[in-house]
């Protein structure tokens, strides 16, 4: 009798543990809108500013275009797993690809932008407009 005492308890004690668990997930909708990015962050007098429109989510991928009008978003794919949203994307020009990943805290994307055939890396921040 003792020993079923101790296993209902055991399992009545796992029972939160495995709802919180279960319940973390994440409102992928967030991303959708227009952002605003602000290509050198560290730099506040500056207006160096280009643009991302996230126009659908769908699983753990996303559509839109990303720097100015006309430049789609391809091969985008999001990540949840540590609990946080993360994004890659491939844009480009006639210049090249330019690849940029990017994570969501505070209401703020922060990221990067790789252009391999340029030779540089721009980090920048983002913030989603009304």
């Amino acid at each position: 009798m003792k020993t079923m005492y101790v296993v209902l308890i055991s399992v009545f004690l796992s029972v939160p543990q495995l709802s919180k668990a279960q319940s973390t997930e994440i409102d992928l909708t967030v991303l959708v809108g227009k952002w605003k990015l602000d290509m050198s962050p560290q730099d506040q007098t500056d207006s160096n500013f280009a643009m991302m429109e996230i126009s659908e989510v769908e699983g753990n991928s996303f559509t839109g275009v990303f720097y100015r009008e006309g430049v789609e978003i391809k091969d985008a794919q999001i990540n949840t797993q540590l609990g946080v949203i993360y994004g890659a994307l491939i844009s480009g020009d006639n210049s090249g690809d330019y690849n940029s990943s990017f994570y969501l805290k505070d209401d703020i994307l922060h990221g990067t932008t790789h252009a391999v055939n340029r030779d540089f890396l721009a980090v920048w921040t983002a913030k989603k407009e009304d």
